[in-house]
């Protein structure tokens, strides 16, 4: 049950509230430039800023009560900048009872990631766990019960239409913009730090970049949580994702960071036409300043914390205190035994309450008899052991960027079964050449003792019983296989799944609770169509349904009969369209293909075409598949 309370009841609650000044204007925040010289490192990039020495001049927007927690939205000074104070807007929140018990909990910091937004559930769930967590809308939006703001209600708050009824009183930057998607002003300051009419300084500098100004918040956000009374201020925590991931790195290196969880950000931004730029604001430049406890959630197809580049981010910072994550076949999402990292790793290290276990040891062997690799996994057995399972990949670039987006999202990962031998697991690697290199990691699923709910990388609640834990990524040349005599000894395939034993592994879903499933296989040179082959696949549904089979952004609508016996379907690619009704013209090129009882078929951002939707609901129990092949006539 939710109840309001009224902002005359306020002056009880545990937030230190401090009237906002009406004296003559603040002094600037950041020092201003010596001689036209910007910084040119990250010492000098923080130089002059403490972010204590501020007064936090909070305001309560709104206080209510879910579930035992107490909740507000706030707004705390960041700065003075230009002459101007910018305000953070966040959720906070704590449990109801750790004021009567008078108990200190540790703080918890939520970074929103790019087209995210602040949100109670985050709050809420991690509140109930005996958190005082803190999600603060660094662009402004923020989704709580009667409190939205929307991108359309940030834009009444700049316009400031207070008379419009969805108007809600928001982040304000002041005479900046560290706004996104959209920003106030037109483009993306976010990789640019060259001057703007709204940014700090009139020169090339890194101060003029989003992504310094929201990690200046952040370190606000954090004094915000060290002054509340209720709040060890010994015991505060930082995470995020995507956007939000590079900016807790970003903030890690504050020393009042006691644990840090980046998940699929904050290891690769490594790339920028400005030298300056990667100098100051690179990955690279505040992983080596990170001394703190850290865990990398990292799934092995993300687009935007690239799993090739997490080796060098382990050599990089200065923690001896890590551990790595990473979901085969994900892309920017993950499901609950990833996602649960982040809490774990926070019960371990600002509660105490929780052990990882060790990362496994790893041994990959080149040279071996048979000329197949062979990959050695010792694990930590301290805890209950579901599962463990090797991926391994032939596409992996060594100089992978940003302009490798498709390949990287689309990468795919062979699954092996390893085999106990006394004390360690083998898994023999089978390659179909030597002239690409070869990535390996193992993935060890533990049991939980009790399950653990959390909200996930976009605040949907999980439960989970298990956790993964990630050894690190092994990089292999070609050069390096070929020196080891290492044999191609993987023929090509017209089975492309036979869907027997551990076939799973090698496709995934984001809701393993429906049925949808996708794979990469047909971007593996293994699976590569033969000309004039058609799709074939061998489908059993106790019902009369649709079911949707999709290839990258084409696809085509099937009728299942129903009943006992399998139905064979075929396709050519005549048979599939995309949203423009274009056909498919051939098979080469194919990355992704899926099954779904339906899929929608969605425009590119700013095209005013309308989504399309193929399937409809699915009836009966899930259907069952053999045979996936391409069908080659005679």
């Amino acid at each position: 049950m939710t109840h309001t309370i009224h902002k005359r009841t306020l002056f009880a609650c545990l937030l230190l509230v401090v009237t906002v000044s009406t004296s003559a204007q603040a002094a600037e925040t950041l020092p201003a430039l010596q001689d036209e010289h910007a910084p040119q490192n990250f010492a000098e990039m923080w130089a002059g800023f403490d972010p204590r020495s501020e007064p936090l001049e909070t305001e309560v927007l709104k206080e209510w009560e879910e579930e035992g927690v107490v909740l507000q939205i706030v707004r705390f000074r960041i700065g003075v900048f230009k002459g101007k104070t910018a305000r953070l807007a966040a959720v906070f929140g704590y449990p109801k009872q750790a004021v009567a018990n008078k108990q200190k909990l540790p703080g918890l910091l939520q970074i929103h990631g790019g087209g995210q937004y602040a949100d109670y559930r985050a709050c809420l769930l991690n509140a109930r766990r005996g958190y005082a967590p803190l999600s603060i809308a660094w662009a402004g939006r923020i989704n709580a019960p009667d409190y939205q703001v929307t991108p359309a209600e940030v834009k009444l708050f700049w316009d400031g239409k207070t008379d419009d009824p969805r108007y809600n009183i928001t982040t304000d930057w002041g005479a900046l913009d560290g706004y996104h998607a959209p920003g106030k002003n037109p483009g993306n300051q976010f990789p640019s730090i060259e001057p703007e009419a709204w940014t700090l300084n009139n020169i090339e500098s890194p101060r003029n970049s989003g992504w310094f100004l929201c990690a200046l918040a952040a370190r606000r956000a954090l004094t915000f949580l060290e002054q509340q009374p209720l709040v060890d201020p010994d015991r505060l925590g930082v995470y995020g994702h995507s956007m939000g991931g590079k900016l807790t790195v970003l903030t890690a290196p504050d020393a009042r960071v006691k644990a840090a969880a980046p998940s699929c950000g904050g290891i690769s931004d490594r790339y920028n036409r400005s030298p300056l730029f990667c100098q100051t604001l690179g990955d690279n430049v505040s992983l080596k300043q990170i001394s703190c406890p850290i865990i990398f959630l990292s799934p092995a197809n993300d687009f935007h914390g690239r799993i090739g580049n997490l080796p060098t981010a382990i050599e990089e910072i200065q923690s001896s205190d890590w551990r790595v994550t990473c979901s085969p076949h994900h892309n920017h999402q993950d499901t609950p035994d990833f996602e649960v990292a982040t809490m774990l790793w926070m019960d371990q290290h600002l509660k105490g309450s929780f052990t990882f276990p060790q990362t496994p040891k790893t041994e990959l062997t080149l040279n071996t008899t048979d000329g197949v690799p062979r990959f050695t996994v010792i694990p930590d057995e301290s805890r209950t052991i579901h599962s463990i399972d090797v991926y391994y990949s032939r596409q992996g670039k060594t100089d992978e960027g940003p302009q490798d987006r498709l390949n990287t999202k689309h990468r795919f990962w062979h699954h092996v079964k390893p085999v106990k031998a006394e004390d360690a697991w083998i898994a023999n690697l089978p390659l179909g050449n030597i002239n690409q290199p070869l990535w390996v990691y193992a993935n060890i699923r533990y049991a939980l003792d009790e399950p653990v709910s959390g909200a996930g990388y976009y605040y949907r609640p999980y439960t989970t019983k298990s956790f993964n834990l990630s050894s690190l990524l092994q990089v292999v040349s070609p050069a390096e296989l070929q020196a080891a005599d290492v044999q191609a000894t993987r023929e090509p395939s017209l089975l492309i799944e036979d869907f027997k034993d551990d076939w799973r592994q090698e496709w995934f879903s984001y809701q393993p609770d429906k049925w949808t499933i996708t794979t990469h296989k047909l971007n593996d040179g293994l699976w590569k169509a033969p000309p004039q082959a058609q799709l074939a696949l061998e489908v059993r549904a106790a019902e009369a349904n649709q079911m949707v089979v999709v290839l990258d952004d084409y696809a085509t609508e099937v009728e299942l009969t129903g009943g006992p016996d399998w139905q064979t379907i075929t396709l050519k690619p005549s048979d599939f369209q995309n949203l423009a009704g274009v056909t498919l013209s051939d098979w080469q090129g194919i990355r992704q293909l899926k099954l779904t009882p339906a899929e929608a078929q969605r425009p590119t951002r700013g095209s005013k075409t309308k989504q399309r939707i193929l399937g409809k609901n699915w009836r009966g129990p899930q259907p069952t598949f053999q045979n996936l092949h391409w069908q080659v006539d005679p």
